[in-house]
């Protein structure tokens, strides 16, 4: 066992002592500010009323403020109202708003420690100037600049008063008219973007060689705050290129006839003005045939004749700048007409394709421009008639026209076409004969007619064209499809169409069967409302569309019928007759559907009654029976729906029920 000594315990002892006492004294301790900062330096100047302060605390972590305390005082050291405390954020005062007068303001600011104690205080300058200076005055050289000529901007200095943070410079840019700010944002600039220091007098700066033509300098006097004057503007002008030419009347592409051009000069700097034989002139010419000259900024010139022709035209300005291809300055500017007078030759194929007769193909051909690839038709009317031609959708490529004849849509007889080509000058041409002579007549029907039979399968042969059921039973439709000379037609997609009586929802269904082999076909339609139904083929590049006549299946519309007792006493309860209609028709009703309460009598179905069904399609009926002759009488009963308009079934009855009188 280690043996530890008296003194040595409380050497401990103090030593922890010593430290708690540390603690509770570091607690107590005040927090002090030190290197208190504004953003952006103390000695720099801000255009904005709103200023971020930052220092360092001593001591640092882990004490923490518990709040820190700011006091703001104007110029003249008079404070600005009451202490500001936050306790939120105590690490740095981050929006600290100064009165929107220029000056130099003074930020007290102090911590508060966790137990309240206030430190001591640390001050800072808030140097806020939003004042604009007055504009400066820039001067350019009187004249125009040579290109290579360095543009030398002069500026004076604004008229005083100054602004209280003085004058930092002058920021300066460069446009060609569209104005704007040399700045980024135009109610401040950025050192970097004062781009001439102030100094005591006129400034002169540098701006290189400028563009042709105006250019617009624009100046602003720049406080120490960055807040810039408003612009002043120089201006330069510089001149050193040939005129700027345009040919007008340039055919955008081969042309169908003469051309007239006339050729433009511009200069926007010394000018095109006539001015004699020393002065601008414009000159224009065709295929080396020497120059048509006039003075001025414009000469005009006609070309003629089918081929490609070449252009040269050229001007000089005021100031003798000439693109003429003498004396080493650059050759005239070119340009190509191509004119094409004659109409391309349009011809039908020499034949119908038999695997697709309604294709009706024309070709274009043209031996200079050629044939146009976007415009083109093919018409048809019938032969031997001045009607008027009908287009048909066409498709057009490079020599080429192809449309689609719908012969279905006509009747039959003969049919005439005319063709319509162009060529890239938009000449026209047009054709009524097949490439091997003879005019486009065909005769219609061009596809092998069709005959489709449909119906109803019923046990014996042939289709019933009408057909009873009751609600419920799905029933089997089918058909036929061949040609006028009885040769089935196998293979290809009949449409079965039912339409549904008004009221039924959806009103029509498509279902789509293949022929067999034999030609015949058959669909097993749905339970549902009465109908009408009908087949069709659409036709195909061999057969012509085909519709069969309409039969008509009729639904009986079903009842639930039920008495709540088999025998009523005479003079006793009543009876009560209920049911439903049995199908969701009925639930299409807005005010229900009315049913007719019959009995028998003398063989016969007589009314005594009607009622009208819920939404849902169900009724009720209280029958009391009160005559003695009915005493010892089995009478039966039965309900009776005829619909009404948008109940797309046919009338129908229940099941008789029967009840004895005692």
């Amino acid at each position: 066992m280690t043996r530890v000594s008296l003194r040595a315990l409380l050497a401990v002892v103090v030593l922890v002592a010593t430290a708690a006492i540390s603690a509770v004294a570091s607690a107590a301790e005040p927090l002090r500010i030190e290197n208190l900062r504004v953003e952006g330096g103390e000695a720099a100047w801000h255009a904005e009323e709103v200023f971020r302060l930052d220092w360092d605390q001593v001591p640092g972590p882990p004490a923490e403020p518990r709040a820190v305390v700011y006091r703001l005082y104007d110029p003249n050291g008079k404070s600005l109202g009451d202490p500001v405390r936050d306790t939120e954020e105590v690490r740095t005062v981050e929006r600290l708003r100064v009165p929107s007068l220029p000056g130099i303001y003074t930020a007290e600011v102090w911590l508060e420690n966790p137990e309240g104690q206030a430190g001591p205080a640390a001050t800072a300058k808030l140097r806020f100037d939003n004042a604009a200076p007055p504009a400066p005055f820039p001067q350019a050289p009187q004249g125009w600049l040579a290109g290579n000529e360095m543009a030398m901007l002069e500026v004076d200095p604004p008229a005083s008063p100054l602004p209280i943070s003085g004058l930092r410079g002058y920021a300066v840019s460069l446009d060609r008219g569209e104005g704007g700010s040399p700045c980024a944002n135009p109610k401040w600039c950025s050192p970097e973007e004062t781009d001439l220091a102030a100094g005591f007098g006129n400034e002169t700066i540098d701006l290189g060689t400028l563009p042709e033509g105006t250019n617009f300098a624009r100046v602003a006097a720049v406080s120490g705050a960055g807040v810039p004057s408003p612009l002043a503007t120089a201006v330069f002008k510089v001149d050193s290129t040939y005129p700027e030419l345009s040919l007008l009347g340039l055919p955008n592409g081969w042309s169908d006839g003469p051309v007239q051009l006339t050729a433009t000069a511009t200069d926007r700097l010394s000018g095109m003005a006539a001015a004699g034989p020393s002065g601008p002139f414009t000159a224009i010419g065709v295929d080396g045939g020497g120059f048509t000259t006039a003075f001025g900024n414009t000469a005009s010139t006609v070309v003629a004749g089918s081929g490609v022709h070449r252009v040269e035209y050229y001007a000089r300005d005021a100031a003798g700048n000439v693109a003429d291809g003498e004396l080493g300055s650059p050759p005239p500017a070119t340009a190509t007409v191509r004119i094409d007078e004659e109409a391309p030759r349009v011809t039908f194929a020499s034949a119908q394709d038999s695997s697709e007769p309604e294709r009706i193909e024309a070709t274009v051909s043209d031996g200079l421009s050629g044939p146009s690839s976007h415009r083109g038709s093919i018409a048809v009317r019938p032969a031997g008639t001045g009607a008027r031609f009908e287009e048909l959708p066409t498709a057009v490529s490079p020599g080429r026209l192809v449309a689609h004849w719908d012969s279905d849509a006509y009747p039959p007889g003969k049919y005439e076409f005319l063709a319509t080509g162009f060529d890239l000058a938009v000449n026209p041409g047009r054709g009524s004969e097949r490439e091997r002579g003879g005019r486009m007549v065909l005769v219609n029907p061009l596809k092998a007619p069709l005959a489709l039979e449909s119906g109803f399968l019923g046990k014996g042969r042939g289709w019933q064209e009408e057909k009873r059921v009751r609600l419920g039973r799905g029933v089997r439709f089918g058909g036929k499809l061949q040609t006028l000379w009885g040769s089935p037609v196998g293979g290809v997609e009949v449409a079965v169409t039912e339409t549904f009586a008004a009221g039924a929802s959806p009103g029509r269904r498509i279902t789509f069967a293949r022929t067999r082999a034999d030609g015949t076909f058959s669909v097993r339609l749905a339970p549902g409302p009465s109908r009408d139904v009908t087949a069709s083929f659409a036709g195909n590049r061999a057969f012509t569309r085909v519709a069969s006549d309409g039969a008509h299946l009729a639904v009986q519309a079903t009842l639930r019928f039920r008495a709540s007792a088999t025998t009523a006493r005479i003079g006793g309860a009543p009876v009560v007759f209920s049911g439903k209609v049995a199908n969701a028709g009925a639930e299409q009703a807005d005010h229900g559907l009315p049913v007719e309460l019959q009995f028998r009598y003398r063989g016969g179905w007589r009314e005594f009654r009607t009622v009208e069904t819920d939404a849902r399609g169900r009724f009720r009926y209280a029958y009391r029976f009160s005559d003695d002759d009915s005493r010892g009488v089995r009478f039966q009963f039965r309900a009776y729906i005829k619909g009404r308009e948008g109940w797309p079934f046919e009338p129908g009855s229940s099941r008789p029920v029967s009840v004895t009188g005692r």
